[in-house]
């Protein structure tokens, strides 16, 4: 199975479950090995007593990006450690972008720096996620 193959099949796996990131409004608009790509549009639920979007949904975008990129290959991977830091606001009715990337896998753990961006291409936040594999697959992989 081609890598671009296997990451749109471990993507789909893992779509089909997550009600999380439905139940947000959460989009998945690209996958590839150690790349993913989420976004959402900021909604009145989705905003925090200034009236800008509530870093916990920004976080959640961030994170839900994150998970799929680090579990591109196939392999259950689950977040060992995330931090975030919020450099402006989220608008209501703005579509915001998450996109992450894959800078370091080795062995079981891997590192993913996720960046979210408003319309006008600015950076809403950096995120850093540590992945951790453990036991399992995503889909069953025919040999």
């Amino acid at each position: 199975m081609k890598p671009q193959e296997r990451a749109e099949k471990s993507a789909e796996a893992m779509w089909a479950a997550d009600q999380a990131s439905k139940w947000l409004g959460l989009s998945l608009d690209e996958v590839a090995p150690g790349v993913a790509t989420m976004s959402f549009t900021v909604q009145e639920h989705h905003l925090n007593g200034h009236r800008i979007c509530h870093g916990g949904y920004i976080f959640t975008l961030a994170d839900s990006a994150f998970a799929f990129a680090c579990n591109s290959y196939n392999s259950v991977t689950v977040a060992q450690e995330n931090s975030i830091t919020f450099l402006s606001p989220g608008q209501p009715g703005e579509k915001l972008t998450a996109r992450a990337i894959e800078q370091s896998r080795a062995g079981r753990t891997g590192v993913y720096d996720v960046t979210v961006t408003g319309v006008d291409g600015r950076k809403v936040a950096l995120f850093r996620g540590l992945s951790r594999t453990i036991n399992g697959n995503n889909f069953e992989e025919k040999e």
